[in-house]
Formats: C-alpha cells, structure tokens, sequence
C-alpha cells in the first residue's frame, strides 16, 4: 500500500466498519467479515456488481436490516466516535448518519417542497433555520426549485434523485450513505449528479459512501474504493490506483490490455480475479 493510501486509512475516521458478518432468515450468509472506513469529510466508493454486498452494507450501518429480517451477527461499526449496531435507524439520523435508497423512494403524493420538508422531521433547532436549509437545498438543486410545487411521483427520475438527496440533506446530516444514485438516470443526469455531490462534500462536508455498480464514474470522485464480490471486500486502495489496475479495469470498466473486452466468458473472468488467490 502506498504512503498516501495509508494516511487515507489512517486519517480520523467518522465511520468504522469491523469485520462485520450479516445473516438473513437466521440462515443465509451475506456479508462474511466486511469490514471498512470513512474519512471525516471524505468520499468512499463501494463497488461490485449486483448481489455483491453493497445494499445490505449500508443497511447494516444504518440499522435498517431488521425490517428484512436480517441482523449483524458478528464484528461491530462506529459512528463518530460511538458504537451503533443496536441503535435504531432514527437515532442515527439524529446522530447525522442518513441513507438515500436505491431507486429513491419519494412519496409520490407530495409535492417536491413536502418531500424535502419530511427530511427536517427529526430537527429541533426551528423552523427558521430549517428554511433557510431550504433555501439551501435548492441553491444546490435550482431544477428542485423550478418543480418545488409538483407531485414528487410525476416528476422525472433525476428530479427525484436530487430530491432524495435533498431530503437527507434536511436533516443535516455529517454522512449520507448513497445507495446506487446512478441507477436508471441518462449520463448527462449522472454527471449532473455526482458534480452535485461533490460540491455538497467540499462545500458542507458532509461524508459520503457511495455504493455504486458504475464503477468508473464512482471511482472519478471517489477518494478511495472497496470492491465486493460475494459479501467478501476483495480489494481497496486509493480511487486512482483502483482505476490503474488492470483487473480492475478488465472487470469493471471493461478495459483490458488489447482493448474493451467481452463479459461473456465467465470461466475466464474467475480464473483471472487473482486479487483473490
């Protein structure tokens, strides 16, 4: 690992997971000893493909696996500076840990401006300063402001992607788990997106995990990344080294030395993961 790669581990962490396993129904494994770390203030992608781990990883850190019947069985995850595994989901938004969900779950029957005021739910500080958390939100997010008196279930994909992200930002939170924000959306959203998201970390910063199976824009703002295969983290290092490194780019940006390459030959591709050997 290099020097710089080190200092990123070793940089005061926010958030801490440690070897955590995760069982469903009591029966099924799905993380099997995953465990990983959160600069203050910085970006952290999770990559793997569908059915890697990376939904339940953020579940587990925000305590919303109870509700699919499943549970963290072994290891722990801290959260600025304190355990919570068994805190529960609203405890640690109150905290400042929020998730955004995949496929953005917008309550499709309000408005875009009473979705954003759901996030600010848990907040005592008054209603001045929610409104002018308001106004932030859509200083960030000009479309949001355009729509703020449209249904939320009539509006475009990026529009309630952006939404989702704005309610989690109402809560004012110090990290938002992102699962998946490019799921679904056209690239130019994409980018619009993500330039957003990383405009919100350097300008507020907040803390962000971000899973994502488009590795190669992930790893574009991303500081550092954790790749996942079967509930298991099979490599991590700084985004600039994981973009670099041949497999990676063979597997998940379909980049190999000759050129792009086809997924279609299974067999080869599990011979050639030789991170896991």
């Amino acid at each position: 690992m290099t020097d710089a790669a080190l200092a990123t581990k070793e940089a005061e962490a926010i958030l801490s997971v440690n070897n955590i396993e995760v069982i469903y129904n009591h029966v099924i494994l799905v993380l099997k000893g995953v465990s990983l770390s959160v600069p203050r203030g910085g970006i952290v992608a999770l990559l793997g493909a569908n059915g890697a781990g990376k939904t339940t990883t953020l579940k587990a850190i925000s305590n919303l696996l109870r509700a699919e019947r499943g549970e963290v069985t072994k290891g722990g995850i801290e959260f600025d500076g304190e355990q919570v595994e068994a805190s529960s989901p609203s405890d640690l938004v109150r905290r400042g840990c929020i998730q955004v969900m995949e496929g953005r779950h917008c309550f499709g029957h309000l408005t875009i401006e009473e979705n954003l005021m759901t996030g600010a739910f848990t907040r005592r500080d008054g209603a001045a300063n929610v409104r002018r958390d308001l106004e932030m939100v859509y200083d960030y997010f000009p479309r949001l402001k355009e729509r703020r008196g449209s249904m939320a279930g009539y509006t475009s994909g990026g529009e309630q992607q952006m939404t989702a992200i704005g309610r989690a930002l109402m809560s004012r939170p110090k990290m938002v788990l992102l699962d998946e924000p490019s799921m679904g959306l056209a690239p130019q959203l994409v980018e619009e997106i993500f330039e957003i998201v990383k405009k919100l970390n350097e300008e507020q910063g907040v803390s962000l995990l971000l899973a994502e199976q488009n590795t190669n824009i992930a790893l574009r703002y991303a500081k550092y990344g954790y790749i996942l295969e079967s509930g298991r983290v099979v490599m991590d290092g700084e985004a600039k080294s994981l973009r670099e490194n041949e497999d990676v780019k063979e597997f998940y940006l379909g980049i190999g030395g000759e050129g792009r390459r086809s997924f279609k030959n299974v067999k080869h591709y599990k011979r050639r993961k030789r991170w896991l050997a």
